[in-house]
């Protein structure tokens, strides 16, 4: 189910506020890279818009917006007013340079970052690859670079229940469709249960039919052979504290690490030696020259 521009403002099963998904006039398009095969396109938000949706969702007394400089960077924090603990709760992000009005540029991209924190236009990071092949856009070559006059605009834009973008339309300044993101069908919460009950229960199934087959197997290979009479596994006896002693002076000796050992005898532990492991490790550091 797609879920429409303008919804999602409050969660209704919640008093708290949610802040809402961008609509369609909010997102701007930019040219992300081009090529004479085509151009990519990335979305994005002005500040413009993250204040008017703090407004709409907090009202414009319940957030507020500071700015510091640290270390040369410029630094914006945003405060919502938390009615139920009774304070302002804060978020911070640093701004990048832009390439004009560098102060601005920087004050306006940290502000937009630190609204993001808050969830302000986390969906366009689900955005997908937008590509305008060259038959859909006017490229010129100007030198070693390429460049277009035109101009892309969100015409529609949808999402689905996790807040991601699931449908999407750009045009042209003429109004001409260059790219679609069509809905994709999701099905509901009932039919994936059933889809899923249906399937545990052909595993069932399978899973018995196997299990018949096997047995049957077994009987008829019961009746053709007679199991071996099995001996119980004589366990190893593991070394004592006075072996791990007249171990460690060797190993002290050749300067050797109990690491080194272990790793020898693909043991993960000194609680997994047995006296035979133990009688071959000394061995092979009795042949060892002292540590220089």
């Amino acid at each position: 189910m797609q879920i429409s521009e303008p919804e999602a403002m409050i969660n209704p099963d919640s008093e708290k506020r949610v802040i809402r998904l961008l609509r369609a006039d909010e997102i701007e398009c930019r040219v992300s890279t081009i090529n004479e095969k085509g151009l990519s396109l990335f979305l994005f938000k002005d500040a413009r818009v993250d204040q008017r949706i703090l407004d709409e969702t907090f009202t414009p007394f319940g957030w507020k917006r500071t700015h510091q400089c640290i270390d040369g960077n410029l630094y914006c924090t945003v405060e919502i007013w938390d009615e139920e603990k009774g304070q302002w709760i804060a978020k911070q992000d640093v701004g990048t340079t832009s390439y004009s009005e560098k102060e601005k540029g920087q004050a306006s991209d940290s502000f937009k970052r630190a609204c993001f924190n808050w969830g302000l236009g986390r969906e366009l990071y689900t955005a997908p690859f937008i590509w305008v092949p060259e038959t859909k856009v006017n490229i010129q070559r100007q030198g070693d670079r390429y460049t277009t006059t035109n101009k892309f605009f969100v015409h529609s834009i949808g999402y689905n229940h996790q807040r991601e973008i699931s449908a999407l339309v750009i045009i042209n300044q003429n109004g001409q469709k260059v790219f679609e993101l069509k809905q994709k069908p999701e099905q509901k919460q009932g039919q994936k249960t059933e889809n899923q009950n249906r399937k545990t229960e052909k595993n069932s199934q399978r899973s018995e039919e196997q299990n018949r087959t096997k047995e049957d197997k077994n009987r008829k290979t019961e009746g053709k052979k007679q199991k071996p009479e099995e001996h119980p596994k004589t366990q190893e006896k593991p070394a004592s504290d006075k072996q791990f002693m007249l171990l460690e002076k060797e190993l002290k000796r050749t300067g050797i690490s109990m690491e080194a050992v272990l790793s020898r005898y693909h043991l993960t532990g000194v609680e997994q030696m047995t006296e035979d492991i133990y009688s071959r490790a000394m061995n092979g550091l009795k042949k060892t020259k002292d540590a220089a």
